[in-house]
């Protein structure tokens, strides 16, 4: 059998690189970000007669119209690929992933802002394709290998979110050592590394085209497509009574999240004078912390405390640690503190997953979580663009003092008003197979 037709039977490959450079891209973004808007970088994007505050407020926005725009067309991208079929949407998402990338690069080198803007809200609108991915792995699975296959997204997850920063710290940073074998060439820049994403997303696609089969048998050509879904999916899931409180907590836990994620780099090189490449180093040595975590940590807490009990104690922990970012003086905290956060972060993003989807209606687990993703989307959204805000009318400092506040409040809503009588299963173990990374 010829490499190529033993592709096509197996279509793991194209649905794995397609997650995986959507979080790529995504991971790139955090070292790189810090240099638009610093005076002191050639790479600053911002008007001169902009001040540090400004920039700020402009990153935050910029940084929003992304999870905006999965949130709007991650749904219909879901419908079009129930009409269309799985191939056809993965392969014109990811081509527009590309083109987005490009326009990025563009905007940088000519440091034209409303371009950025533009590339970043098309990459959004076709960088929903994670639902189409999902639903391309449920077409092939089986019983017997569905937790195998959907743990090759986590990894897929894992493994984007921890060659992302790297990548971007190195491919934004020229005439820089690469641990004593060469220097980075001259011609390194702040875009650089979204030339490098579009090609590999450009790649992916090929890869989609030529040798990904169709997964869906049966295409539903009735009914027209819903384009407010992820608007009403999310009244919907704030209105049951089921899903209501750990809903409010994911959206809580996400925005402080948000809070932490967004601006974090901008945190380390103002006030530790991170390079690109160090934040790039650190970001990826968290995302092997929180893969660790997810993937040993997670299983052995599940086999003890049934998730809603983890949750009353992992917020908690989650805000505690950045309490401790923002309070250190030195680099060395911030090290040292990596495998507490993400034990404590991966605990917490596990185990909110495994309660939604337990406490969804028999039979309408999938239509939760698509709920539960919708509401991760939307929680970064209003994070994004405050952030820009306070860290822009305060310090750069201050984010982490609201990520944390707004961590704490997801715990205090989850202890005080969660009850487990409608959850399934109720049992003092959770269920195995924790998600990656979100």
């Amino acid at each position: 059998m010829s490499a190529k037709a033993a592709s096509r039977r197996s279509p793991l490959l194209a649905i794995f690189t397609t997650v995986f450079i959507d979080l790529l891209g995504f991971g790139i973004l955090i070292p790189v970000f810090p240099l638009l808007i610093d005076q002191r970088s050639k790479f600053r994007v911002t008007p001169d007669g902009w001040s540090f505050s400004q920039g700020l407020i402009m990153l935050g926005w910029l940084q929003a119209i992304y999870p905006l725009c999965i949130f709007l067309a991650a749904p219909v991208l879901g419908q079009l690929s129930d009409r269309l079929g799985r191939r056809p949407v993965l392969a014109i998402s990811i081509f527009g992933t590309s083109i987005g990338y490009v326009l990025f690069a563009v905007g940088v080198v000519t440091k034209n802002i409303p371009l950025m803007f533009a590339a970043r809200a098309l990459d959004g609108v076709t960088g929903g394709n994670l639902a189409v991915a999902q639903a391309a792995i449920g077409d092939i699975s089986t019983n017997e290998n569905r937790a195998k296959n959907f743990g090759l997204l986590g990894a897929a997850f894992g493994m984007g979110f921890v060659i992302g920063p790297y990548l971007g710290g190195r491919l934004s940073s020229p005439n820089t050592s690469f641990y004593g074998l060469f220097d980075t060439p001259s011609w390194f820049g702040a875009s650089t590394p979204f030339w490098f994403a579009a090609i590999l997303a450009m790649l992916n696609c090929l890869l989609i085209v030529t040798m990904l089969p169709e997964t869906l048998k049966e295409k539903n050509h009735t009914g027209r497509i819903h384009f407010g879904k992820s608007v009403s999916n999310v009244i919907a899931g704030f209105a049951s009574p089921r899903l209501r409180i750990p809903l409010v907590t994911a959206f809580l836990f996400n925005g402080g999240f948000t809070f932490f994620t967004t601006f974090f780099g901008v945190y380390l090189r103002n006030k530790f004078d991170f390079s690109p490449g160090q934040t790039g180093d650190y970001f990826a040595l968290v995302g092997i912390f929180i893969a660790l975590s997810q993937g040993v940590v997670v299983g052995l807490v599940a086999k003890k405390l049934v998730d809603y009990k983890v949750l009353r104690f992992s917020l908690f922990g989650n805000a505690a640690v950045l309490a401790i970012y923002f309070l250190a003086t030195t680099k060395t905290p911030l090290y040292l503190t990596v495998p507490i956060f993400t034990v404590f972060n991966g605990l917490s993003m596990a185990n909110i997953t495994s309660l939604v989807s337990r406490s969804a209606e028999p039979g309408r687990q999938g239509e939760a979580m698509g709920i539960y993703s919708s509401v991760q989307s939307l929680a970064s959204v209003p994070a994004s663009i405050l952030v820009g805000y306070i860290a822009g009318s305060i310090t750069s400092n201050t984010p982490l003092v609201v990520a944390c506040i707004t961590m704490f409040a997801g715990g205090l809503v989850f202890v005080a008003l969660f009850r487990p009588r409608y959850v399934t299963n109720t049992v003092d173990a959770a269920p195995q197979g924790a998600p990656a990374p979100h």
